[in-house]
């Protein structure tokens, strides 16, 4: 009788152990999509500030559509937003990264896109955006 008393405790322990390796991968999955929004919204504020230093020039950082690749640019606004995009790039590794600038400088309109599939289904689904707006 004992003996399956503690067969039986032992599935029930299992069980409970497979539950909380469980949640300690959803935890992750979601402490890193967070983290990667953290980054975003800093990487954000940083062409925003980059603008207003430069704010004779802000409409020259409109990119007239999605960028998701350096240009090389040749002025100061091109080569910000181009090391804007290479900070986006290499703190969301392994993910196709863009970045949008519109309307400026009256109406800033930034938007930042990102694959987000590692945080799962669950988290919202794979496509990632954040849009952020600003007045230079």
């Amino acid at each position: 009788m004992s003996l399956i008393e503690v067969m039986v405790s032992v599935l029930v322990l299992g069980i409970g152990l497979l539950g909380i390796a469980a949640m300690q991968s959803m935890a992750l999955r979601g402490g890193q999509s967070s983290l990667e929004s953290s980054q975003v919204v800093m990487a954000t504020n940083a062409i925003i500030e980059a603008m207003r230093a430069n704010r004779a020039n802000a409409a020259n950082y409109n990119t007239g559509g999605k960028r998701c690749a350096v240009t090389n640019g040749t002025t100061l606004a091109g080569n910000d937003v181009d090391n804007w995009i290479t900070s986006l790039q290499a703190s969301i590794p392994g993910a196709t990264t863009c970045g949008t600038i519109a309307g400026c400088p009256n109406a800033c309109v930034i938007t930042v896109e990102w694959d987000d599939s590692r945080a799962g289904a669950d988290q919202g689904g794979a496509a990632r955006t954040i849009v952020t707006e600003a007045r230079i």
